[in-house]
């Protein structure tokens, strides 16, 4: 098990970078924690540690996936919110799959009912809140 420390948000943008070198070839992220845990605040430092500078980045609970495209690279990166979601079909008829299978980044909040869809190199994402309100990020 990798692990983070995140003291404060000032630590962000260095979590932000360890954890971006660790993905290696890896695309996919699953995030979880709970209602409040810091899982946008933290995709929002890794989308503009990944180059994404002119598209503000938000949580896309309505409108259930984001798209931003770095500045650096001009690589996709897609941030989707599944909290809304109530079955795995809703998923499909969204067009979960080509985004899983088309190579972008996919960052994803709330996971769960996406699970068996999920490539097998996913990488599952925990963030923890701490008694002292740090953050602790943890991933194989």
């Amino acid at each position: 098990m990798k692990t983070i420390k995140i003291a404060d948000t000032a630590a962000l943008a260095a979590a932000a970078r360890e954890f971006i070198a660790d993905m290696g070839d890896r695309t996919v992220v699953a995030l979880h924690g709970e209602m409040g845990a810091g899982k946008t605040t933290f995709i929002n430092a890794m989308c503009k540690e990944l180059g994404v500078e002119t598209d503000p980045t938000a949580s896309p609970t309505f409108a259930l996936v984001n798209e931003y495209r770095s500045d650096t690279t001009a690589e996709l990166i897609y941030h989707f919110d599944l909290y809304r979601l109530e079955s795995l079909d809703e998923a499909v008829d969204m067009g979960i799959e080509d985004y899983l299978d088309c190579g972008a980044v996919c960052l994803i909040e709330w996971p769960d009912i996406v699970d068996p869809m999920l490539p097998d190199d996913t990488i599952d994402l925990t963030i923890t809140v701490e008694p002292d309100g740090s953050r602790t990020l943890s991933w194989q």
